[in-house]
């Protein structure tokens, strides 16, 4: 790596560390915005403070904030002016040998790998003397620039994706209300609302639905001889000494993702562990949920996972295909209707969890199965308008990952855009 050298970043970098503000100070709804850890990667800021500060601890827009516990979280500011609170700090270039940008990203890949190396058996922490000591590979300072540029130009297409992601998540919230509470009649179209046609509507414990539908608990559309709710085995069942590195999958709750499985997130069991737990093993067209934390969180089962196990914090439901699609109701277990329930009924010392007790009482929504298949197909455009997104995102992820670990070490050279760039400042106009 010609022109790189090594540094160490309390040469060529300020670190001011946030400042003891006196709780008594505090306020919820006026002052000037007060960062804390959790304020980080927050969409805002939940304290304010009322009182005189030092100037040296006003926080702008641009400014990189280190988080000194927990995740090490790097961020650069973006919600205009604010107070560095204790246990966050601001790092800054000091010489002209270091450009801010470049700092930014350089060190987002080092906080990474210090939280990778500390254990994780207590609470995390940093201290201003371990970020002062990192040693730094950089290149010529002009390169740091246009290094920095790449990876925020790239961000920047990132941020934008995750905005539009989440613009579309709430377009599909507000879509599945109207399906759920007015349906598609058949001619394919929703139906007027209450308050147009209030003859097409009647009365249930959900609320104003459709005349033709019905509201009524999971029992009633469940097959004869069939359990319909089964809890995953004991957490005795499946430890540590039963994971393997590859056979029979077996689905966590941190597999169960958005709609589907996060098959990077599986675990695996031998064959002798499968045929022990043949009874929790999942079949097409069951709906598997988590029934702890975030209670209802769920997946159809496809043929692709048929037989794959699930864990002691999830829940199968199967019920009759035909009278019940199991897209339809794994809607519904995303929805207002069915998360309110659950809310109101969940509650363990603080903690959600959720038993077949629990799931048995709560009442869903139950059109005609032409109905619901209208419906799920109108869910489903959108969902799939949402898988292409969350598909770049994660290609965009990638490439980003891949450019960190190319351009931040040097293993890729950014000389010949910079060549380019110094011909064409000097070519005549």
């Amino acid at each position: 790596m010609c022109e790189w050298k090594s540094i160490q970043l309390g040469d060529h970098a300020e670190i001011l560390s946030g400042f003891p503000f006196p709780s008594e100070g505090f306020s919820q709804e006026e002052g000037v915005p007060l960062i804390r850890i959790r304020d980080l990667l927050a969409g805002e800021v939940e304290t304010y403070f009322i009182g005189p500060y030092p100037d040296e601890f006003v926080i702008d827009d641009g400014d990189t904030l280190i988080g000194m516990d927990g995740d090490f979280n790097i961020v650069r500011w973006a919600k205009g002016k604010a107070l560095l609170n204790q246990r966050v700090c601001k790092v800054f270039a000091s010489t002209i040998e270091l450009d801010d940008g470049y700092l930014f990203w350089l060190l987002a890949t080092e906080l990474q790998n210090i939280h990778q190396k500390t254990p994780q058996t207590t609470v995390r922490h940093l201290s201003v003397r371990d970020l002062t000591q990192l040693r730094l590979e950089a290149p010529p300072v002009n390169e740091q620039r246009l290094i920095a540029r790449i990876l925020d130009t790239l961000d920047t297409q990132i941020q934008k994706t995750e905005a539009l992601i989440a613009k579309l998540e709430k377009v599909k919230e507000g879509l599945l209300h109207d399906l759920l509470t007015r349906g598609i009649d058949e001619n394919g179209q929703l139906r007027p609302s209450p308050e147009q046609a209030p003859e097409l509507y009647k009365d249930s414990p959900l609320g104003l639905i459709p005349r033709e539908w019905k509201v009524d608990s999971l029992k009633s559309k469940s097959e004869s001889g069939t359990p319909y709710l089964r809890t995953g085995p004991f957490g005795s069942s499946l430890k540590g000494e039963h994971w393997k590195k590859q056979g029979h999958p077996v689905i966590t709750i941190g597999s169960l993702g958005k709609g589907q499985f996060i098959k990077e997130e599986l675990l695996y069991v031998d064959s002798r562990d499968a045929q022990r737990l043949i009874d929790f093993q999942l079949s097409h067209g069951d709906i598997v949920f988590s029934r702890v934390a975030d209670v209802g969180r769920s997946v159809v089962v496809t043929e692709n996972e048929d037989g794959w196990i699930m864990s002691s914090n999830l829940m199968r439901i199967c019920l009759d295909k035909e009278a019940a699609k199991p897209e339809f109701l794994q809607a519904q277990l995303g929805s207002f209707f069915i998360k309110n329930q659950i809310i109101r009924k969940v509650n363990s010392g603080g903690r959600d969890v959720a038993n077949s007790e629990i799931i048995s009482q709560l009442l869903f929504f139950w059109p005609s199965q032409e109905e619901q298949i209208r419906i799920c197909n109108r869910v489903n455009a959108l969902s799939d308008v949402l898988d292409t997104r969350a598909q770049e995102l994660r290609a965009l992820l990638q490439i980003k990952a891949g450019l960190m670990n190319d351009l931040l070490t040097g293993r890729v050279r950014v000389i010949s855009l910079l060549d380019q760039a110094q011909a064409q400042a000097t070519t005549p106009a």
